[in-house]
């Protein structure tokens, strides 16, 4: 274990890592309340994931309305002009919270927190960062968000090739131009399917490496029109009012019945019906059994499948998107958006390589060698993903009370109670963290409803003398289970994605997001608060 240091240029109530939602309402609010509160960013201006995502076709999956925040002050004055905003866009947004809410001047910008360490005798984080700053807090509040640490597979000659290669998550700021180039793109995860998108377009040729097609829904994107922009002025408070209420977060939730109950026809008629209003609708909209009951959902993946065959020339093309005998049920890993992706693959310069029939075998100073034969390429895209809900926490090195680090607890699996605390890390409250609602629930719906409770708990503790809360061993290991127990009865553990830690090698298989939805998680943790916030040590 290091030393700990004695002396600070700084002392704060609270220090708060990141600068994307969770991080701009926590600042916001505890500065509010009186308290002395500061957040580190990584990134050269706000936004969080909208600073790094400014790949080509970068876009918010969610309604317009829904991706803000519910402070009426703060809507009344705002409006997207897509449904689905652009990244550049959602960059305005925080923009316009910068200049309402004056966030700039409490943040540290291009200060990537490199570790916190907690001091028993003065119950204080000492947190070092990139830029050489030290700093000492009573809380540390991570809000680092489920996608801050770049997944790069350890692909054979990766670092040879003499073209331009980009992680979508590490995008160039100043952008990359694609037109006339011969691209490719591994991975085809939601950002692969937007840079497809944009590619297949610019791109003289593309080749799209693909091992596990993405079961992608409609996104029904539109430019606003004045009388839309009236409408969705006057639904907006009733929309953020039914949002606890809901599983995802949303302004909708599952039909309160069962695909298997109603007849053939009815079930096409909502499915269509469904299918129509685009986006995560037919994922989180739909019958509530179609994540539960393997028949169920295979009825939604014929209706999905049947959908994308109709929008491709090519059946052995279609069979690769889209294949008869699904390879994951529908809907569990997280869902994409599309516009057009379908139809880029009927385009003579877009071309489709099925990694589980020809693997890479190296990528090359040219271009990337699979099974059956080399792919020249001018530039390279890994729309490889992340290392998604614990990596942002982990890639830092942070020390609890016996030198551990939380990578190391960590090590054989996620133990944190209430998706926010795990023992060992005193005063460290995270959000949008491992078995919370988060890769579920809608950015900044979770960014305002479970950062109220983290603002209100440290109020409460701040408010009554107390200096120091840690989870309780037997409490995490007892989320731990109910997490498990929540997974058995549904589908998800039929795939091998992010949600289950299954997207990076080694990683402890598990669900890292809570699935028993928003209302249930908030049930529970108003149980804990009324007990004196029961499964934490208080003192």
């Amino acid at each position: 274990m290091s030393q700990v240091q004695t002396d600070t240029v700084e002392e704060l109530d609270v220090l708060v890592i990141g600068a994307g939602f969770a991080g701009i309402y926590q600042l916001d609010r505890l500065r509010s309340l009186g308290y002395s509160v500061k957040v580190y960013e990584a990134g050269s201006r706000i936004g969080g994931i909208w600073y790094w995502n400014c790949y080509p076709g970068a876009r918010v999956d969610s309604d317009g309305p829904m991706y803000q925040f519910s402070r009426e002050d703060l809507w009344k004055e705002w409006e997207y002009s897509e449904r689905f905003p652009d990244w550049s866009e959602v960059r305005r947004y925080f923009d316009y919270l910068d200049e309402k809410l004056d966030l700039s001047k409490d943040i540290r910008f291009d200060a990537r927190v490199t570790s916190a360490e907690f001091d028993e005798t003065r119950r204080q984080w000492i947190v070092r960062a990139s830029d050489g700053s030290t700093v000492r807090a009573t809380f540390l509040v991570p809000c680092t968000g489920f996608g801050s640490k770049p997944y790069v597979p350890p692909i054979p000659g990766l670092d040879s090739f003499r073209g331009e290669c980009y992680h979508t998550g590490l995008w160039p700021q100043s952008g990359v131009d694609l037109a006339g180039k011969r691209v490719g793109v591994i991975g085809t995860g939601a950002s692969g399917v937007q840079v497809i998108q944009e590619a297949a377009r610019d791109a003289a040729e593309l080749t799209v490496f693909q091992r596990t097609p993405n079961l992608a829904f409609r996104m029904g994107q539109q430019t606003l029109t004045p009388e839309q922009q009236k409408e969705i002025k006057d639904g907006q408070a009733a929309g953020y009012a039914i949002r606890t209420t809901t599983f995802g977060g949303f302004d909708y939730d599952f039909l309160p019945m069962s695909a298997l109950d109603v007849s053939p026809e009815e079930r096409e008629a909502t499915y269509e019906r469904i299918w129509g209003m685009g986006g995560f609708t037919f994922w989180l909209g739909t019958f509530q059994d179609v994540l539960f009951d393997a028949k169920a959902n295979d009825t939604a993946y014929e209706f999905w499948r049947k959908k994308v065959w109709a929008r491709i020339d090519d059946p052995a093309v279609a069979e690769k998107l889209a294949p008869v005998v699904p390879i994951h049920p529908l809907g569990v890993k997280r869902p994409s958006l599309e516009q057009n992706y379908y139809e880029a693959y009927n385009q003579d310069n877009v071309t489709l390589v099925d990694l589980r029939a020809n693997p890479i075998e190296e990528v090359t100073a040219t271009g990337v060698r699979t099974a059956a034969g080399e792919v020249e390429l001018d530039i390279l895209v890994l729309a490889t993903g992340f290392d998604s809900v614990t990596g942002g926490l982990t890639a830092m090195d942070i020390r609890g009370t016996g030198g551990i680090t939380m990578r190391e607890k960590w090590a054989d699996g996620v133990s944190a109670y209430m998706g926010v605390a795990t023992a060992g890390f005193p005063n460290l409250l995270f959000l949008y963290g491992p078995q919370s609602p988060s890769g579920f629930c809608n950015g900044p719906t979770c960014a305002e409803i479970q950062g109220e409770l983290i603002v209100r708990m440290i109020d409460d503790l701040l408010r009554s003398g107390r200096t120091r809360v840690e989870a309780d061993v037997e409490a995490e290991g007892a989320w731990r289970e109910h997490v498990a127990e929540l997974v058995v009865p549904t589908l998800f553990d039929r795939a091998d994605s992010w949600y289950m830690g299954a997207n990076i090698p080694g990683k402890t298989r598990q669900m890292l997001n809570y699935p028993g939805g928003l209302p249930t998680y908030l049930t529970k943790w108003e149980e804990s608060a009324a007990k004196d916030y029961a499964g934490f040590t208080i003192t």
